[in-house]
């Protein structure tokens, strides 16, 4: 998809990045994914497919926790693949030098299969994906840290601090674009009312992009694997906003991928009053995000815009409702 932040190159300039990375003979390069923020390419680099992924160049405007994220998803996906049994790309060659072009960059592994969102499952296979995803959530929730926050940023004592920095960044973004979020204020006075609840949350890994383009599936001995790409906005957090992704809009309670996640994780995610409090302030964080990012990255004449305009609409009314009761 189009954005304003995609760092978009020629085949010649791409040859030059795997040239100085060490490789030889790059060829198939093509423009992959439908990403939007990044640019990815995959490519075959010396018989090896590949893929680069080229963050926005210095002169794109991004919002204040999209500063530093490519170093971000990186520390990511060593801690996944240290700590879980989720499978997520080989890292070959990382340059944030910016001297070969005005942009990060790294070459990576390009994974087997096909992006959750296009798969061929089978209705028993589609029926237990999610809950398969929240059995790796549940992995990555047994990776505890000790400060909470956006790592690329910084990071609080607690969800609660942590939680209200996130939106006054996200407010100040807003305003930077010369507009208002009047449910984002609401918001952060909900995060206020609820201190009590906020500052007791465990801190985990949170990925908080569970989205179906962001899990590659393949099929092998007769069974789907799955695996996980671009960990980029991940955070130390409130596990629970994880499950803003994992059977979207379904009330907490009514959750299958509750009972999945329980099953592997030593973080027991509950469904009672403060939990429900945790899980609608993921989805009206998501609503802030989407509702401050479509200034960004895209023009009022955009699909994205307009897309993320009633998604968003849609979060916070559903997240209130909850949030009302602080």
């Amino acid at each position: 998809m189009k954005s304003k932040t995609k760092f978009l190159t020629d085949d010649e300039t791409i040859r030059k990045l795997y040239l100085n990375a060490g490789y030889k003979q790059v060829t198939g390069i093509k423009l992959l994914g439908n990403g939007e923020f990044n640019a990815v390419y995959e490519a075959v680099a010396d018989g090896r497919p590949t893929a680069l992924k080229i963050s926005p160049p210095s002169r794109a405007e991004v919002m204040q926790y999209e500063n530093g994220m490519m170093k971000a998803e990186l520390y990511w996906y060593e801690q996944i693949r240290k700590n879980t049994s989720i499978r997520v790309p080989a890292v070959y060659h990382r340059d944030f030098s910016r001297r070969l072009i005005d942009a990060d960059w790294f070459i990576m592994e390009k994974l087997e299969g096909e992006q959750m969102d296009t798969f061929a499952f089978s209705k028993d296979e589609k029926t237990q994906s999610q809950n398969i995803l929240a059995e790796m959530a549940g992995e990555i929730h047994n990776i505890t840290g000790k400060k909470f926050g956006y790592i690329q940023n910084k990071l609080y004592d607690n969800w609660y601090l942590a939680l209200r920095a996130a939106v006054k960044n996200l407010l100040s973004d807003c305003a930077k674009k010369g507009r208002r979020s009047r449910r984002g204020e609401t918001f952060l006075g909900c995060i206020d009312r609820g201190k009590n609840i906020f500052e007791k949350v465990p801190c985990t890994m949170v990925n908080y992009d569970i989205w179906a383009a962001n899990v590659i599936c393949r099929r092998k001995n007769q069974k789907v694997e799955y695996a996980w790409i671009d960990p980029e906005r991940s955070f130390w957090g409130d596990p629970l906003f994880d499950f803003c992704c994992l059977d979207f809009l379904t009330p907490l309670e009514k959750k299958h991928s509750v009972q999945a996640h329980n099953r592997v994780s030593a973080v027991k995610i509950r469904t009672g009053r403060e939990e429900k409090i945790r899980y609608a302030a993921s989805l009206a964080m998501m609503a802030l995000i989407m509702e401050t990012e479509k200034y960004y990255r895209y023009t009022p004449c955009h699909f994205g815009y307009w897309r993320n305009t009633i998604i968003s609409g849609i979060l916070y009314r559903t997240a209130f409702k909850e949030l009302k009761k602080l």
